[in-house]
């Protein structure tokens, strides 16, 4: 099975799983009266809107370039996470005031025995399904499916927390718990929108790519041809999980240019290899006289310094 059909596939799923809590989840909650089972119902029917824009982001996204779209639709899928991001961290400020609002309240909720089943039994199926997503975002390098995974598996744990808070009910009639671990949920939630938010505006303003990428690429550039001189003027952005890297590559001299082609093959390959989805331009540039370690113009000269030595030149 291809990347992209993986990521629509995981992206079904996600979608499924968070349908068939939402509704548990949601007549237990009128059933109960518990804010608590109310507030992972909300969370799981985001859960439904956020895998169905996932998915339309992932059929979108994985389109191929065309003459609209020269680098191709890679930037639907930072759109999809920003917004859920944004609808995410909504939620988790009306959570917070309705918890409030129960907090102060004297309603006691009924039918625990309902919610707690129902939040035990949403703990390892959300657990599974983070799993999932978070393997297969990490091997499409998708990070609309990771931010997924990321969402199901603080489920996982704000369920978790739930369940303490009305098993205390049941056992020691504390109905204010119910209220202050929805608190909690709530702050979760946000924190995890905050999150999201910062990395589709890292994707969305063509930001750099994280350090250790860079290191990679250097890396994978040394082991795919060991002979070049130097690379400098480094250039990397994401587009979805689409890798745009360019550089120039100081050669010597009297290299032809068939030679310097074929070089410039074989490191965009190694990097490719190492980084996968990627598209690699590199600017070829004859090296100075004074740095040639082949001979070059000057007939053999200083070694060259360390490979990458300043990004920013």
């Amino acid at each position: 099975m291809n990347t992209n059909r993986r990521k629509i596939r995981a992206a079904i799923l996600s979608m499924m799983t968070a349908v068939t809590l939402a509704a548990i989840k949601f007549v237990v909650a009128v059933a109960s009266g518990s804010l608590a089972v109310l507030a992972s119902a909300i969370d799981s029917m985001l859960d439904i809107l956020m895998s169905g824009l996932n998915f339309l982001a992932l059929r979108k996204g994985t389109q191929p370039a065309d003459a609209s779209h020269a680098y191709g639709h890679g930037k639907f899928e930072t759109m999809a996470t920003l917004i859920q991001s944004l609808v995410i961290g909504g939620s988790g400020v009306w959570i917070f005031i309705e918890s409030m609002h129960r907090l102060f309240a004297r309603a006691m909720p009924s039918h625990l025995t309902e919610s707690i089943v129902v939040l035990a039994l949403s703990v390892p199926v959300s657990w599974l399904i983070s799993a999932y997503l978070k393997r297969v975002g990490k091997e499409t390098d998708s990070t609309v499916l990771q931010a997924d995974a990321l969402h199901f598996r603080m489920d996982v744990f704000t369920n978790l927390a739930l369940l303490a808070g009305l098993a205390a009910m049941w056992f020691f009639q504390l109905p204010k718990l119910d209220a202050i671990l929805s608190a909690l949920v709530a702050l979760y939630i946000f924190r995890e929108a905050i999150m999201l938010i910062r990395q589709a505006l890292r994707d969305a303003l063509d930001a750099q790519l994280p350090e250790d990428v860079l290191v990679r690429i250097e890396e994978a550039a040394r082991l795919g041809e060991p002979e070049f001189f130097k690379i400098h003027s480094l250039r990397t952005r994401a587009i979805g999980s689409h890798k745009m890297i360019d550089f120039h590559l100081n050669v010597c001299a009297n290299l032809s240019v068939a030679t310097a082609h074929r070089i410039t093959d074989r490191i965009e390959r190694a990097i490719q290899q190492e980084l996968g989805d990627a598209d690699v331009t590199i600017h070829i540039e004859p090296c100075e006289e004074r740095f040639c370690q082949a001979g070059g113009a000057g007939g053999g000269g200083e070694k060259f310094p360390d490979v990458l030595p300043d990004r920013r030149s």
